[in-house]
């Protein structure tokens, strides 16, 4: 039997994958928001058994430039799925999307890696949503950030007994997002860890109640987004971890404001229901808050992660 044969060394594919933010308040590993921030990256195939990493931006001097650097184990994951021997690679990725603060890094890391496959394979094998998606959960651990990554905008995602699946949702015009972003991180599974496994029956009502309230204001009512973001499961504890957030975050609503935790935090994000409501919610920020958070005023990405063939010099 003939080898499969190895990507051409030489090929270079283009990757660019947005920031998320999961949870969105009430929809606690189901949610997610796909933002107007992004991480892209080269890869080109090399001679098997070579491997050049360059990363700027986001994460320089911390990210590994070896086999462990994410993108490139999840580049590795999809090649071996797909039955296809990895070939050597350059990788020069520019990180935009802050790291450890609830904006999806990881999960556009993984996006980006299976995307960047997707594109070496594409002519031999092609790698579909549904492969993508089944991909990036079993490298991630739960969909709620990789959907939004891969297929923007706002995604209600789930795993039944065929594996995840997700749905998108178009958000309505009026939604206008903000993410106060702190100096500070926090790790996901620290964050994962202060959660009870279990919850008053009237808790887990409560946010069945709000999550599906949520979806309505998303894509049809903004004026219900601050009932439509309350929650019971997750932010109540973990704010013991994030004070900084969570005064944050009480503080926003206390004047109106849908602001929860993005993703695990310690950033906030703010769902306003309109760009005037948006601005004030900063300005109340700048003059209320010591401590200091950059302000991102950002749009929903409709489009996702995208991959394609990229010649040096091209734009």
């Amino acid at each position: 039997m003939t080898a499969a044969p190895l990507p051409e060394p030489g090929r270079s594919v283009q990757v660019r994958v947005p920031a998320t933010s999961a949870n969105l308040g009430p929809g606690f590993d189901t949610l997610g928001l796909a933002l107007s921030v992004y991480d892209e990256l080269v890869v080109t195939a090399l001679p098997p058994g070579q491997l050049e990493v360059d990363v700027d931006g986001e994460g320089m001097g911390d990210v590994p430039r070896d086999g462990s650097n994410l993108v490139v184990r999840s580049i590795a994951y999809a090649f071996e799925a797909a039955g296809r021997r990895m070939p050597g690679l350059r990788l020069q990725a520019h990180n935009v999307i802050p790291h450890g603060r609830g904006m999806g890094s990881s999960g556009a890391a993984v996006v980006s890696g299976l995307l960047a496959a997707k594109g070496l394979l594409s002519g031999d094998v092609e790698l579909g949503p549904e492969t993508l998606l089944r991909l990036a959960t079993e490298l991630e651990g739960h969909p709620d950030n990789v959907a939004p990554a891969l297929f923007g905008g706002l995604t209600i995602a789930w795993v039944d007994e065929t594996g995840p699946q997700h749905k998108k949702l178009t958000v309505h015009r009026g939604v206008s997002p903000l993410v106060f972003v702190p100096e500070s991180t926090m790790s996901t599974s620290v964050a994962r860890s202060l959660q009870p496994l279990q919850v008053p029956r009237e808790d887990a009502v409560f946010n069945v109640s709000r999550s599906a309230l949520l979806i309505a204001a998303l894509t049809q009512s903004p004026e219900l987004l601050l009932a439509a973001t309350e929650d019971k499961l997750h932010q109540s504890y973990r704010a013991q971890a994030m004070p900084d957030t969570d005064r944050l975050v009480q503080a926003l609503r206390a004047r109106g404001f849908a602001a929860v935790v993005s993703g695990a935090g310690p950033s906030v994000l703010v769902l306003a229901d309109g760009p005037g409501r948006r601005l004030e919610a900063a300005a109340l920020v700048s003059d209320a808050v010591d401590t200091p958070w950059e302000s991102l005023m950002l749009a929903v990405d409709v489009k996702g992660g995208t991959v394609r063939e990229y010649a040096e010099g091209s734009t």
